[in-house]
């Protein structure tokens, strides 16, 4: 098994900061990649950024030069650093686990509110 605790949403106004932190714990052993997702409502659950095991990130075009994706191996910690944040930016932020044999899993997402 698997936990991921996420932290760091909040409400913020357009043009604002937030960082998004996922705490993962458990049997985290040969992990592959780490991610963020989204959903706001009426849409799919789509990908914001994701770190491999190896360090290579990836971005939704939407967020590139904008968010950031970073971690601590240390603390077993995956970071989202949000700048420059939009209204269309709010939605439910979920964490994700991918690992090579335990499979997914995922956090219990923390909301995100861009709004003035």
């Amino acid at each position: 098994q698997v936990q991921l605790v996420e932290s760091g949403g909040g409400l913020v106004q357009p043009g604002g900061s937030l960082r998004l932190s996922c705490a993962a714990s458990g049997n985290i052993f040969s992990f592959a990649a780490m991610g963020w997702y989204r959903q706001s409502p009426g849409k799919q659950r789509e990908l914001v950024a994701s770190i491999t095991r190896g360090g290579s990130t990836n971005y939704a075009d939407s967020v590139t030069g904008r968010f950031t994706i970073s971690r601590d191996n240390a603390k077993n910690t995956v970071y989202l650093q949000m700048n420059s944040l939009k209204p269309e930016d709010t939605a439910v932020y979920y964490c994700k686990f991918t690992g090579l044999v335990q499979g997914d899993y995922w956090g219990q997402g923390t909301q995100v509110t861009v709004s003035s």
